[in-house]
């Protein structure tokens, strides 16, 4: 396939642009996507404004996605047929190291992804290992498919948190991440999930799947959380922001012997009091990304249902991507955005 396709390229920080640029041309093992719908990520926020070392411009962001094949290489597997709808696996590892052989690809050393060091979903096709690509049970929507790389963000979260059903939870921040790590929660047997959002739109949404609002003005949770029958503290904490204070406050809320996921990316550095992580043996660790087989389960949870972003989802026309990056970055509350590019003809 040749000729040109629209891509919303960012050239600057908070400058992004409707350009026309080349189809991309594929390999034997690659695949060539039409995008039905690329998310906006919050990782993407900080690119936008021009705070992320990994995006760099020119660039067109996007990984989380999903539409249909158009055009196969040579040597991909037979499953993958033109006209398959599909979502993919952005992170893009080896295969060959320690991490990719113990099944942990999301450390892969020289792991790449779509959006970052790549050319990504913001645009009218995408190309794309076979090897990363997934077919859509029967039925699933292809909105539904591009909400499959947060809820596996999710799902490792989780996963890393040792949560059983009879944890209790507390999660800040109910942006994208923070819904689907509360929901992740729930559908895994955790009944007990508070939630910390100073948006009201937001917070409306998490409590409407469940979640014990906290109030976000008041310094310490540890009392609100006794007065709502959680006892004095929880024995999970998310941090689904990345602020230093939000991380503090999740390691003031857990118990001695819990656990703190950090999974936001907002700032870097942060002052925590170890003394206190130290006497109360917590474990303090780091949530980023996914295995293949969390990306997998989270495709199949969506597809029956389990799980989904529903309340405050956002579907826009690609060329209104500039407008809805600004949105976003000025605290709309939309819990997810979905860019649709305007497709050329096929041919």
């Amino acid at each position: 396939m040749t000729g040109t396709m629209a891509a919303l390229v960012y050239e600057a920080p908070r400058v992004m642009t409707m350009r026309e640029v080349a189809v991309p041309t594929i390999g034997a093992t690659d695949v060539l996507i039409r995008v039905a719908y690329s998310g906006i990520c919050g990782s993407e926020l900080s690119g936008f404004l021009g705070q992320s070392s990994i995006r760099t411009p020119p660039l067109v962001f996007g990984h989380e996605v999903s539409g249909n094949i158009v055009v196969v290489g040579d040597a991909v597997d037979d499953n993958l047929a033109i006209g398959t709808a599909v979502t993919v696996n952005p992170l893009i590892s080896c295969g060959r190291c320690r991490y990719c052989v113990a099944g942990r690809q999301q450390l892969c050393p020289s792991r790449l992804l779509l959006g970052a060091s790549l050319p990504g979903c913001n645009s009218e096709f995408v190309r794309v290992p076979g090897r990363s690509v997934l077919p859509l049970p029967e039925g699933m929507s292809l909105e539904s498919a591009a909400m499959v790389e947060p809820m596996a963000f999710a799902l490792n979260a989780v996963g890393l948190s040792r949560a059983t059903p009879t944890s209790s939870a507390l999660v800040i921040g109910a942006g994208a991440i923070g819904l689907c790590i509360m929901q992740v929660l729930m559908a895994s047997g955790v009944d007990t999930c508070f939630v910390v959002e100073r948006n009201p739109a937001r917070l409306a949404m998490a409590s409407g799947l469940g979640g014990i609002a906290l109030d976000p003005e008041i310094g310490s949770f540890t009392a609100q959380i006794a007065e709502r029958g959680g006892g004095v503290d929880v024995d999970v904490a998310f941090d689904a922001v990345g602020a230093p204070e939000t991380r503090r406050h999740c390691l003031s809320a857990v118990s001695p012997g819990g656990t703190v996921v950090l999974a936001g990316l907002h700032s870097d550095l942060t002052e925590l009091p170890l003394n206190t992580l130290i006497r109360s043996e917590i474990t303090l660790v780091g949530a980023f990304a996914y295995t293949p087989s969390q990306f997998a389960t989270s495709l199949n949870w969506l597809a029956q249902g389990r799980v989904g972003l529903r309340d405050g989802l956002v579907r826009a026309p690609l060329h209104d991507g500039q407008l809805w990056y600004e949105r976003l970055v000025e605290g709309h509350p939309a819990s997810k955005v979905l860019l649709e590019p305007t497709l050329h003809p096929v041919g």
